[in-house]
């Protein structure tokens, strides 16, 4: 997930992301195809989107009755694929299904790496987003991002049987943690996270930093004992916890990350149309309590939606 002093939380305000976060390369799945694909179809009622006059990018969606969207789904609860039902499902995988809903239009996955996602240039391979991403200050050279749909605490992560980290501010100086590899948790680390506007505490010195693929990778080395600490989003570390794995959270958040929606600022068609009409779903779903309801589904009723 993700970028995410509550400075920073404030900063979690700005529109922004995670988490942070690997991909596993995978390619769009066709209904049916085990892989999630489109999702309920979507008639463009009077009340949609795609009802009204559309341009570039905005139109070509709306033209074709497709919405692609690209995520992560290596983070549960936000985005996994259901093994036994060949879906995709989580928190983001219901934003985004409303957000197509709210165009007029189906939903189609795509799940390539992490870090082609927030590269940018797109190449029309997905017309948007939403796989908790933080609106850090390099990526927005190169996308467009919504207001934030959610806000997420970054936590550290620890061996259930270890009790030695009291205090984040001096316990983790020089210890060996694990992150996902150029996401938020990473710039954390580096103490090179930059959101405009925003200000961090960066309270760990020195840290041996482990890259990873995912956040789930990172998380199982702990559990095999060869981390320290890893540091996450805390709906990821509480879904590790409660699949029954022994790690535990320690300590009150290090940062809070905003997540928004991102489109790719190199689209041709461009896709500024799209990202306004979006934008304006997302503010929507917040107003309308969407947000909230999806939040408290998938975070144990926990509203994540709202700055800390």
């Amino acid at each position: 997930m993700r970028i995410r002093t509550l400075p920073v939380v404030a900063l979690l305000a700005l529109l922004a992301p995670l988490t942070a976060c690997g991909g596993d390369g995978s390619s769009a799945a066709d209904p049916g195809s085990g892989g999630g694909g489109e999702t309920t179809s979507q008639a463009a009622g009077n009340d949609t989107v795609c009802a009204g006059e559309t341009t570039d990018l905005l139109k070509q969606v709306c033209d074709s009755g497709k919405l692609t969207v690209s995520t992560d789904p290596a983070y549960p609860p936000q985005s996994s694929l259901n093994e036994q039902t060949g879906e995709y499902e989580g928190f983001d995988i219901d934003v985004a299904t409303e957000i197509a809903k709210r165009l007029g239009v189906d939903v189609a996955w795509e799940t390539p790496a992490w870090d082609v996602i927030t590269a940018g240039s797109w190449n029309g391979r997905w017309d948007t987003t939403v796989g908790s991403m933080t609106p850090t200050n390099d990526r927005q050279k190169v996308l467009y991002f919504t207001e934030p749909y959610n806000y997420t605490p970054a936590v550290v992560v620890v061996p259930a049987d270890d009790d030695s980290v009291t205090d984040l501010t001096t316990d983790l100086d020089g210890k060996k943690i694990g992150v996902c590899g150029g996401c938020t948790y990473d710039q954390y680390l580096q103490k090179t996270l930059a959101i405009k506007g925003y200000t961090f505490d960066f309270v760990i010195d020195d840290a041996e930093i482990s890259g990873y693929d995912t956040d789930t990778t990172a998380l199982q080395d702990l559990a095999n004992g060869r981390l320290d600490a890893v540091i996450t989003s805390s709906t990821t570390a509480q879904g590790y916890i409660d699949a029954g794995n022994p790690v535990k959270i320690v300590g009150d958040p290090v940062f809070y990350e905003p997540l928004s929606v991102g489109f790719d600022k190199s689209s041709d068609p461009s896709s500024e149309s799209l990202y306004e009409a979006v934008n304006g779903i997302v503010k929507d779903m917040h107003a309308d309590g969407t947000l909230t309801a999806l939040s408290e589904k998938w975070y144990d009723g926990q509203d994540l939606t709202t700055q800390q």
